[in-house]
């Protein structure tokens, strides 16, 4: 069974925030990033019942209280889609991470911020952050090019501030089947954006529903991704809980797949993949980098070399995922080259080998799924990263044979 996305949970976390009345959340996932954004939207007023699949929330909006402090944990979309939602109250709010999250970049808040009447004070562009609002709608220009996740938040604090009449503009946005995923939650939850061919996002004013509003979290295309990797490697497998009209970028794993020559099939109750000759392909990931560590090591068993593109995607996430690649899985044996935005694998056997997580829930996983037809054992340092997203990934895998 794939795991609940961490997308649309964190995203369905913030629209019940958002939403006065009550939420019920369905098929809720428990990672560290999901637990992350419980822990935000309790911090900011909503109380949070958890029961056996499905968790209730009730909610009056954000209120903060005098002298509040808000850790975000690890997530990268947790403080960037949360910040935006701060900067709904009035009161000084100071926001902490953990991990790789305080040396990543947030230049976007100082630059943003103070146009919508937000008042900000980071860290020279990092964590910790300090916000005060309340943010004041307004038509805006940002650059969508480093990452989507800061319109996200953007998207969702003007539904709540009542935004009419404004838009955000954006210019060279990338991974856009992540704002898919937004507007979806944000429709499920009554506010209805307009997007102008993702150049411009108009507010006329809608929303919320009135009520409670019930809401499942989809299955996780990332995480499943390494799941259908692996019976392409080591299957046969079934993988339940995927739909394929999801809008989460990483469906496109699916045509990577394709690509590869591996055996697939659709059946009612889930994809039964399994292994076949496979032989190298290309694919573009520029909208969908986290399929990087798969995609490497699905090539690692594919005859040729597998040309992948969007490599300037990796530098801001959780490792340098690109140059992490290249190192863990040459401690394997397998060649990597980057060249410019492509990176060039050469596929052939891979070896034993004692390898790192680099704290990278993404790299350990993609390891654990290239060590399956590994010729020798292969140890995995800071192997519990995965919590980060995939908590239940090590025992997935067994059911494929792998002895852990």
């Amino acid at each position: 069974m794939a795991p609940a996305s961490k997308s649309s949970m964190q995203r369905a976390c913030a629209a019940a925030l958002l939403h006065v009345g009550e939420t019920v959340v369905r098929h809720p996932g428990h990672s560290n990033d999901d637990k992350a954004a419980l822990g935000v939207i309790k911090d900011l007023g909503a109380e949070v019942v958890v029961g056996s699949d499905s968790l209730r929330v009730k909610s009056s909006g954000v209120k903060a209280g005098k002298g509040l402090e808000v850790n975000c944990g690890e997530s990268g979309l947790g403080l960037r889609m949360f910040a935006p939602i701060m900067g709904l109250s009035g009161e000084t709010i100071k926001v902490r991470g953990e991990g790789s999250l305080v040396t990543r970049p947030m230049d976007f808040f100082d630059e943003v911020f103070p146009e919508l009447g937000i008042r900000v004070v980071s860290n020279g562009g990092k964590l910790p952050l300090e916000i005060q609002g309340p943010l004041k709608p307004a038509t805006i220009t940002i650059d969508g090019s480093l990452s989507s996740q800061f319109l996200t938040g953007l998207l969702f604090a003007y539904a709540a501030a009542g935004a009419r009449g404004v838009g955000i503009r954006v210019n060279n946005l990338k991974s856009k089947p992540y704002i898919d995923l937004t507007l979806n939650v944000m429709s499920a939850f009554g506010w209805e954006v307009e997007n102008r061919n993702y150049e411009e996002f108009y507010f006329a004013g809608s929303g919320p529903a009135p009520g409670v509003v019930d809401y499942t979290v989809e299955g996780d295309w990332s995480g499943g991704a390494f799941l259908l990797v692996a019976g392409a490697v080591a299957g046969p497998i079934t993988v339940k809980g995927l739909d394929e009209r999801s809008t989460q970028a990483d469906k496109a794993i699916l045509r990577a797949l394709k690509a590869s020559g591996a055996r697939m099939e659709i059946k009612n109750d889930g994809m039964v993949i399994g292994p076949a000759a496979l032989k190298a392909f290309e694919f573009d990931a520029t909208d969908c980098p986290d399929l990087f560590p798969p995609l490497v090591a699905l090539a690692a068993y594919c005859e040729g070399v597998t040309v992948i593109r969007g490599v300037s995607r990796l530098a801001h996430k959780e490792s340098n995922r690109g140059l992490t690649l290249q190192d863990e899985f040459g401690k394997m044996g397998l060649t990597i080259d980057l060249d410019g935005d492509r990176m060039l694998v050469h596929g052939g056997p891979l070896r034993g080998a004692a390898v790192h997580s680099r704290h990278d829930h993404r790299i350990a996983m993609a390891c654990a799924v290239g060590a399956l037809r590994a010729d020798g054992p292969v140890t995995i340092d800071e192997a519990e990263a995965i919590n980060k997203s995939y908590p239940d990934f090590y025992d997935d895998l067994k059911l494929l044979g792998g002895q852990l």
